[in-house]
């Protein structure tokens, strides 16, 4: 659950810094929380998509843009690295996994 949402997030938000020069685009992200709070029952996967919110800009730019190009790099690296952290948790659990399988 949490791979796929911090891999769903990566793509929300380098849309957003791709989109940094499109007029009238509306930045987003997705809320943990949110996701968390809209799974009601454990086998059902949450639709991501479906939990994807709008963010409000600090400065308002004249083409109705509302990406701000370094929040979004410091919020994409934040995510990156959060991702890396899941990645390394899961192959640590797995390697003690197969540790007590072998009999180690």
């Amino acid at each position: 659950m949490m791979l796929a949402y911090r891999a769903e997030r990566t793509q929300v938000l380098a849309s957003n810094i791709a989109n940094v020069d499109t007029p009238n685009y509306k930045a987003r992200d997705l809320s943990f929380s949110t996701v968390m709070n809209s799974i009601s029952d454990e086998s059902k996967q949450p639709q991501l998509e479906t939990q994807t919110l709008y963010r409000i800009p600090t400065q308002r730019s004249r083409d109705g843009n509302t990406v701000e190009l370094q929040h979004e790099q410091a919020v994409f690296s934040e995510n990156s690295m959060q991702y890396q952290q899941s990645l390394q948790f899961l192959k640590s659990r797995i390697s003690g996994l197969k540790k007590a399988i072998d009999g180690r």
